[in-house]
């Protein structure tokens, strides 16, 4: 330890070193962040002035929206700007600032897209309770709830982050701060750190897995119960955009922390890490907005309205 000096920043290797593929990427990835403000800022402004869309499942929709616009925040507006920069660097303040808010954001997000599920099993196999049980009290504590474990979990690990030293290589193999790679350059022990890693991601994907699980067996259960076609279409219908937004979102999150670190595998993590904060937020009022009748007639009204005017 004393005969290596303490690393202040990180060397952020990106995407690509070649110029030219570096401002594509720049011109592609911006297109993508402001349809990605655009498109989550518009879902919940049409929330918000669209009075039959004030309902719990909307309600929390709007605020994974929120969520969305907070999480690529705190990647892609640096990630712009090092795809413009020969050097990208970051300095281990504010390294650690990035890393806090991204796993705030995600782990937020894991917990909000449970809260839809079970919200959807509500809605569905207790319909005549779901105004009763869904009251505006418990959604605003279903989503306090959300925000405290992803408070709570990027705390713990910013503050054991923040004890390590670092005294060797400094370059991180991604365009972002995240907690794996900096545990690998560490040159501390990060036994704690890996512990809790371990114990605190495994609870939380576990906890919001088994509710969106549990969730979804009770309502395809109650589903096929139902004898007419066209109302189990309609069940079917207010689910599946759900489904494909838990989909896309932990297919892209297993991608990425269930498999082996190896150097044969650092451009499929880094394609990975792309789709699942940057593409991500993207897609998510698209599939709403495409998929959900209510908020297709919804937009078709605010549009008939300022034609009014």
């Amino acid at each position: 330890m004393g005969n290596h000096t303490q690393v202040t920043e990180f060397r952020l290797t990106g995407l690509t070193d070649i110029p030219q593929l570096q401002i594509a990427l720049f011109v592609l990835f911006l297109a993508v962040y402001a349809i990605t403000l655009g498109g989550n800022l518009g879902m919940i402004i049409l929330i918000h002035s669209s009075p039959q869309l004030h309902t719990p499942m909307y309600f929390f929709l709007s605020n994974l929206s929120l969520l969305d616009i907070c999480y690529s925040l705190s990647v892609t507006p640096k990630f712009l700007t090092d795809l413009l920069k020969k050097k990208k660097v970051i300095s281990f303040a504010n390294c650690l600032i990035q890393f806090y808010f991204y796993a705030l954001f995600a782990t937020t997000e894991c917990y909000l897209l449970a809260v839809m599920a079970y919200d959807r099993y509500v809605a569905i196999c207790n319909p005549l309770l779901y105004f009763v049980t869904m009251s505006q009290t418990k959604c605003f504590q279903l989503v306090a709830i959300s925000y405290a474990a992803g408070i709570t979990n990027a705390l713990v690990h910013t503050v054991a982050a923040s004890r390590l030293s670092f005294c060797g290589p400094n370059t991180i193999n991604n365009f972002y701060c995240d907690v794996p790679p900096l545990l690998a350059l560490s040159c501390s022990d990060t036994s704690l750190n890996n512990v809790l890693l371990f114990v605190l991601v495994g609870f939380n994907m576990i906890s919001a897995n088994l509710t969106i699980f549990t969730s979804y067996i009770y309502i395809l259960v109650t589903i096929l119960k139902i004898r007419s076609a066209k109302s189990r279409q309609k069940a079917f219908s207010t689910c599946t955009s759900h489904l494909m937004v838990i989909i896309i979102f932990y297919g892209s999150a297993s991608f990425m922390y269930a498999q082996p670190s190896s150097r044969n595998n650092q451009n499929l993590d880094k394609i990975a890490s792309v789709f699942y904060t940057a593409v991500t937020p993207m897609l998510n009022p698209l599939i709403y907005s495409i998929r959900n009748k209510e908020v297709r007639n919804a937009f078709r009204k605010v549009l008939g309205r300022k034609a009014v005017f």
